[in-house]
């Protein structure tokens, strides 16, 4: 025995590819509609059209913004796009959703923007543990992404891998 210590996953060429990587880095301010309406039951269009107009949206500048509505009632979908042309000329980034669901939508995004080249022919291990939570689609999305250029596809930990996808030997 040589005594000599060989990590056999970095020797193996296996790229392990963690989603929350692709998490966004910057924090993401909610917006929530429910400060806009009569006793936070009601949308009153005039009102809030004024409670927009002086609403100080300096908070939200340069930053992803997620905006939604705590209360269980309809908000018609001009009121939307009403505090959309607010904050357009302020923040980064816009979606519709609480900080979770963003957070989720802005994965998917990063996903779709890898270069398949990247990992063309590797064998890929996905991990399957993180520090944020990930939800199902994420994965969906990184095994479409992955699956035509790909040699192998993995979901886990290299000393427990679960295969997923492995190109057929010609």
């Amino acid at each position: 025995m040589s005594g000599t210590i060989v990590n056999k996953v970095e020797s193996s060429g296996i790229i392990t590819l963690d989603l929350s990587d692709y998490a966004p880095k910057k924090n993401i301010e909610e917006l929530d509609l429910r400060q806009f309406l009569f006793q936070g039951l009601v949308l009153k269009e005039k009102q809030f059209r004024a409670d927009i107009k002086d609403h100080n949206f300096d908070k939200y500048k340069n930053k992803t913004v997620a905006l939604y509505c705590s209360s269980d009632v309809i908000i018609p979908m001009w009121a939307y796009m009403l505090i959309t042309v607010e904050l357009d000329s302020v923040c980064s980034k816009l979606y519709f959703g609480r900080v979770l669901e963003v957070t989720q939508q802005i994965i998917v995004e990063n996903i779709r923007s890898i270069k398949e080249d990247k990992y063309s022919e590797k064998r890929v291990i996905v991990k399957g543990c993180s520090n944020i939570p990930l939800n199902e689609s994420l994965y969906i999305e990184i095994t479409k992404k992955l699956l035509k250029s790909v040699r192998s596809l993995m979901f886990g930990e290299a000393c427990s891998a679960v295969p997923v996808y492995k190109i057929n030997a010609k």
